[in-house]
């Protein structure tokens, strides 16, 4: 059982956490769109295919991130987080989502064995975690929060308009110029539950 205190603690990336798995990938243009109505139906056919190929290994698929939350503008990448009962144990999933045409970008041991797949057309960030993780419920906790308020969804939209400017070519940049903004958003989402 993972606990309020797991769910509120908020990762920070150390590089030294992370491994190119093919070296650096080509660096993508940061755009933020608005929102397409069709991404919920590219992600079903997308979940459904890996759940087919997975079959039993995949004990959980959601679609989170902006591109889930109807009416918020996003960059036009699909995030879906995939659960599995050991994230390290690859030889259960990599094979089988490399035959998809996913490609292993990143690992990430002791970010709960995360790993990090791409796939190009439709543009998908593949995110693979090991089972009880705190993250997963974090990103269904934020999207669903951002489902239901309007006036957070909005807050969200602006801010992410906000912080593309001049970061065009760094994501890294981007997401720390929202970073406040979502730590607010996450603050009202604790306090609601009770957490806090």
């Amino acid at each position: 059982m993972v606990s309020p205190k797991e769910i509120m603690q908020h990762y920070v990336i150390d590089p030294q956490d992370s491994y190119f798995v093919n070296g650096v990938p080509p660096i993508e243009s940061v755009v933020v769109v608005a929102y397409d109505p069709l991404w919920p139906d590219i992600y079903s056919i997308l979940a459904s295919k890996i759940k087919n190929k997975l079959g039993s290994h995949v004990l959980k698929i959601d679609h989170v991130g902006s591109t889930a939350v109807p009416g918020l503008a996003a960059k036009p990448v699909i995030d879906i987080d995939l659960t599995v009962a050991d994230a390290t144990d690859e030889k259960t999933y990599v094979l089988a989502l490399e035959s998809l045409g996913y490609k292993l970008i990143v690992r990430e041991p002791r970010f709960h064995g995360h790993r990090l797949f791409h796939y190009d057309n439709p543009r998908v960030n593949l995110h693979i975690f090991t089972q009880d993780t705190p993250e997963t419920i974090r990103h269904v906790l934020f999207r669903d929060w951002l489902r239901q308020s309007k006036k957070d969804c909005q807050l969200y939209a602006d801010v992410k308009l906000d912080a593309i400017k001049g970061c065009s070519l760094d994501i890294q940049q981007y997401h720390e110029n929202k970073s406040k903004v979502v730590r607010e958003i996450y603050q009202k989402i604790f306090k609601h539950l009770g957490y806090i």
